[in-house]
């Protein structure tokens, strides 16, 4: 390709709208440009990094054994009633009619659309398993869009869907999806971890999330020094306490204390001179739309995604104030477990508490001695807090450490959730009915773009691992306007690319430093600089983007030596 027919408009100015490195070089580069909030338009030199990437990604699912399809981005609302989801999934779920009033969406995923299809063709254990996969628009209407394609409304994504006879055949197929997404993220030169994670909306019974290590990840994940555990910071376990026998002599009389104006924490720990680890959190969520009490230690964290999950509830929130008032007969700031009309979870970390403080249940009081199975009964003790720094491995019992990631592809064991709701089901070797066991496995592609560029990149522009680079080598001749450079570049380019090298060959008519500071912004991994001097001696000067290394060459040598470089590269990450 030749710069001065590409469609390339760089930009010296950072974007103002623009908050991480990803960002702010995928618009300086000349990769995207937006057109509405959270919708961006790519260009080409940022589409040949999309077909790289697809590329990769449909190599390694092919390998895995899945087949590629195309299902419609608009979706009817009598799918999504099915499931559930249509009222479930909020206001990201993009709905509109058409004319004739019925109602659509515009897909955000396609779990409802490919349960639908395999559920009309596949009759018999013997058309199974099957996993179909496909690269598709979505759209997300974020209440916050951000950080370019990082967080957008519009994106393309890989899903993938598994269909098995029973759960072992599930586990394989997971397995063999985990598998490919370690290979693909780990052909694109990405330093990432496999998370443990929440399933969230999509639903199931297991999952895990690859997260790419990032400063900039939105996400935060934990991970062991020791052993292979590692978890995002909704699913991080914490290592349950060891169980003691509480002897009831050591309950002291109950003491009710007027408190007035003091609500938080912080107010109540100095006011009653105790230390907020002594104070127990009396929470009213509505889980279904059925409260529930949860406490938990005041210098602790309820973690809503591990309450959710225990509870086995599909909407999960805080009370508003008029139920708390009718479970607790106080207002919000002096719940306690005292006489709460609603069932009690209680956090591990509580099962050996005694003599706690919490609320009064009263307006500006709170009790302290307070103890379980005397003055209210926990239904049940659960892991329900968020991870702290200072807690061990829930694993080894080790040092754990704490990081930033950005999600980049997550994987689902979703159970007979679709299946059972839509009866998805097919006949088993006695012609029995049964429920299909389906997974689900997706990749955001412009996501991965931006995080490769997230841990590729340099006060110069970004630093493309060789597998996704637009271009393998840039051509670079100092002045066009000298024959002999002209003509020399031309032979140059021309040899590459008959070594099937992808080769730009920069001959705009413009100063060395700009065509310099160009081919740095756009990150191709090699650099051929022909100038005068080199020239004369039969030479061109080689440089390594990532390194900054160069060396000198004779041009007849170059096609071969530049041929094994690009080599080199892409094996570098097979």
């Amino acid at each position: 390709m030749r710069y001065s027919e590409m469609f390339l408009p760089t930009v010296r100015e950072t974007p103002s709208d623009a908050e991480i490195a990803s960002h702010k070089l995928m618009i300086r580069a000349g990769m995207i440009r937006k057109l509405a909030t959270g919708v961006y338009s790519v260009l080409p030199l940022g589409y040949r990094v999309v077909k790289k990437v697809e590329a990769i990604i449909r190599e390694e699912m092919d390998r895995a054994g899945a087949q590629e399809v195309y299902l419609p981005a608009v979706q009817p609302a009598e799918l999504w009633q099915e499931s559930g989801r249509w009222k479930m999934y909020g206001k990201e779920l993009l709905r509109f009619k058409d004319r004739h009033n019925r109602e659509y969406c515009i897909g955000p995923t396609h779990e409802e659309v490919i349960t639908d299809l395999v559920r009309n063709e596949i009759k018999t254990y013997r058309q199974l398993p099957r996993n179909l996969y496909q690269i598709q628009t979505k759209f997300r209407d974020e209440i916050r869009p951000r950080f370019g394609v990082m967080r957008c409304r519009e994106f393309d994504m890989k899903d993938a869907y598994s269909f098995d006879i029973d759960s072992e055949g599930a586990d394989i197929s997971y397995q063999k999806m985990y598998d490919a997404y370690s290979r693909i993220f780990s052909r694109m030169g990405l330093k990432f971890r496999a998370v443990e994670a929440d399933t969230g909306n999509i639903g199931g019974s297991f999952s895990h999330e690859f997260m790419v290590i990032a400063d900039t990840g939105e996400d935060a994940l934990i991970f062991c020094t020791k052993c292979n555990y590692a978890a995002n910071l909704e699913k991080a376990e914490v290592a349950k306490p060891e169980k003691k026998a509480v002897n009831p002599s050591a309950f002291l009389a109950l003491e009710t204390v007027h408190t007035p104006n003091v609500r938080t924490i912080e107010e109540v720990s100095k006011f009653l001179k105790v230390k907020p680890g002594e104070i127990v959190k009396t929470l009213i969520f509505q889980a279904d739309s059925k409260p529930v009490a949860v406490l938990i230690r005041g210098d602790e964290e309820v973690n809503e995604a591990k309450l959710r999950s225990f509870l086995g509830c599909d909407i999960l929130e805080l009370a508003t104030d008029d139920v708390v008032l009718a479970v607790t007969g106080s207002p919000k700031g002096f719940a306690g477990a005292i006489g709460v009309k609603a069932d009690i979870y209680a956090d591990d970390s509580l099962m050996n508490m005694v003599n706690v403080v919490m609320g009064g249940n009263k307006e500006d009081y709170h009790v302290r001695n307070v103890n379980n199975g005397r003055d209210f009964q926990v239904k049940a003790f659960a892991d329900l807090r968020v991870i702290l720094k200072t807690d061990p491995c829930p694993r080894c019992g080790s040092r754990l450490r704490f990081a930033k990631g950005i999600e980049v592809g997550h994987v689902f064991k979703l159970g007979d959730k679709y299946s059972k709701a839509m009866r998805a089901t097919y006949l088993d070797k006695n012609g029995k009915e049964q429920y299909m066991v389906m997974g689900c496995y997706g990749i955001g592609v412009g996501r991965t773009v931006a995080a490769i560029i997230e841990q590729n990149n340099d006060d110069k522009g970004i630093v493309w691992p060789m597998s996704v680079s637009p271009f393998q080598v840039v051509v670079v001749p100092v002045n066009v306007n000298e024959k002999t450079l002209a003509e020399a570049a031309e032979n140059l380019y021309g040899a590459l690319r008959k070594k099937g090298i992808e080769v730009l060959l920069d001959e705009r008519d413009e100063r060395a430093g700009v065509k310099f500071n160009d081919a740095d912004l756009i990150g191709i991994p090699l650099r051929i600089t022909l100038g005068p001097k080199k020239l004369a001696e039969g030479e061109a000067e080689v440089l390594v983007r990532k390194t900054g290394k160069t060396k000198s060459l004779k041009l007849e040598k170059i096609p071969a030596t530049i041929s094994g470089m690009v080599k080199r590269g892409l094996r570098k990450h097979p």
